[in-house]
């Protein structure tokens, strides 16, 4: 049966129950749900930068494959950074937004892009994304996860190394099981961390979505704000956004200080088939330990906890290392029609790839664990 690609403004021109069928149950962000939460919330819009351009791959009625993208009119929000080529393009006298891009808005979490379940499909798809943004300066495709980052590489698209600081559970039993594979100096830094934000005298807790009110979630979003103003300049999720977040029940995981009753502060989690996320932080008060314990061990106690096999503390954080969490890759791929750009972006990539590693090997030299 002949194949026919569409190209859909918004999510809500496809079937929900299809588009997840597409893209399976393993990582939340890809869900029709939470692309649309952002989407219909005004955070990824048009308006915003972020025109939908969405993909779909049809055989007869049937909906068997969907790639999420945007036209992008600025490179914010993305993660993997591409402002000088931009401007070394744009010296030269070219325009190079808008661009295409398959990414989840604001989100540097790894995950799938090409969103099928049949591996010849998935073949086919980085041509049909570079034929998609025919006439533009580029199309890129941010945070990438075997088998799509294969894909693109076989279709000839430049592949980018980052990294990020993600935590692997080995079998843990427990916390404590997992703090004896520190070094004695980390075990107790630790220690003293976690007794320090439990000596604020603070109710701490996990709720998923669905005990999380209306009224707790207009909290979180005015500290999500205020912690985006404070170091960002830009508070890209709107309140409507947090409203819908909830609809995704027990897949949103919010870590609470309270203050009382009120919430002073919040680390955001979305929890997917293996791993627990986190997104977002923000505090009213500036207490020692509170970040840590919030974003990073709860985090690693509940992983624990609930058999999952990693948590993704997002992107950047050289001080996550101690606390655990190591450097492991990250993957995007580009595609440069020009020959000349391509050549020099592919030049600049293989100096950066080499750097990233020796990062990479620096940090796993200076990691917390014990020897073996």
């Amino acid at each position: 049966m002949s194949r026919r690609v569409t190209v859909h403004g918004s999510l809500s021109e496809l079937p929900a129950a299809a588009w997840d069928a597409c893209a399976g149950s393993g990582n939340p962000f890809v869900s029709h749900a939470f692309l649309s939460a952002l989407e219909l919330s005004g955070s990824a819009c048009a308006r915003t930068g972020w025109a939908p351009s969405h993909l779909a791959v049809w055989e007869g009625d049937a909906l068997v494959a969907v790639v999420p993208a945007w036209a992008k009119s600025h490179s914010w929000g993305e993660y993997v950074f591409d402002h000088g080529w931009a401007e070394a393009w744009e010296r030269a006298g070219h325009a190079y937004y808008p661009k295409l891009l398959t990414a989840v808005p604001f989100t540097p979490v790894p995950g799938p892009r090409l969103l099928t379940r049949d591996p010849a499909v998935r073949a086919e798809l980085p041509a049909l994304l570079a034929a998609a943004g025919g006439g533009l300066s580029s199309v890129h495709a941010n945070f990438l996860v075997e088998p799509d980052r294969a894909a693109f590489a076989q279709a000839g698209w430049l592949l980018r190394e980052g990294f990020q600081f993600h935590w692997h559970n080995q079998g843990h039993a427990s916390f404590d099981d997992w703090l004896g594979t520190l070094t004695s100096k980390r075990r107790k830094e630790v220690r003293r961390e976690r007794s320090g934000a439990a000596a604020h005298g603070l109710r701490l807790a996990d709720l998923p979505g669905t005990e999380v009110s209306e009224a707790l979630w207009d909290q979180v979003h005015a500290l999500y704000v205020a912690n985006s103003d404070g170091r960002w300049g830009q508070a890209y999720l709107t309140r409507d956004f947090f409203r819908r977040l909830g609809s995704l029940g027990d897949r949103v995981l919010v870590s609470c200080a309270f203050d009382g009753p009120r919430l002073v502060a919040m680390a955001l989690h979305l929890v997917g088939e293996d791993t627990l996320y986190g997104r977002n932080w923000g505090a009213s008060v500036r207490l020692p330990f509170l970040h840590f314990e919030l974003c990073y061990y709860r985090a690693i106690e509940w992983a624990i906890g609930h058999g999952l096999a990693r948590v993704e503390a997002g992107a950047q954080g050289e001080h996550k290392l101690a606390r655990g969490y190591l450097p492991t890759p990250t993957w995007s791929a580009h595609w440069i029609p020009d020959p000349r750009f391509r050549a020099a972006v592919a030049e600049f990539l293989q100096r950066e790839l080499k750097q990233v590693d020796r990062t990479i090997a620096v940090l796993e030299a200076h990691g917390p664990y014990r020897e073996g």
